[in-house]
């Protein structure tokens, strides 16, 4: 069993996500499966190589935020892991919003 790396806890989330290879300028439109303060998983069938350099926008039906990220990690045909960057101030409270109301779905 893989000893836990992460700082803080992922909850479930589902999203819709646009991430920008900030160096390629390639971007593409994925999910986002969990979230934590600093970081998500995206569901993608050809992630970005690891240590890549993106913009990411997550939005729901009604809100969204922007920041940069790094991939952590990648599982091949599956997805990416992202750690962000520091966040703008505005996103930051929606992530924290978000944040909050996941974990009271957890808990339900």
């Amino acid at each position: 069993m893989k000893a836990e790396r992460r700082r803080e806890p992922r909850y479930p989330f589902v999203a819709m996500a646009e991430i920008v290879d900030e160096k390629e300028n390639a971007r593409t439109s994925s999910r986002i499966s969990d979230l934590s303060q600093h970081g998500c998983y995206v569901e993608m069938m050809n992630p970005f190589p690891q240590g890549t350099n993106v913009m990411i926008e997550i939005y729901t039906e009604t809100e969204s935020l922007e920041t940069h990220a790094t991939v952590a990690f990648i599982e091949s045909r599956e997805g990416m892991g992202l750690n962000f960057h520091e966040m703008p101030e505005y996103s930051a409270s929606v992530l924290n919003r978000w944040l909050v109301q996941a974990k009271k779905n957890k808990a339900n």
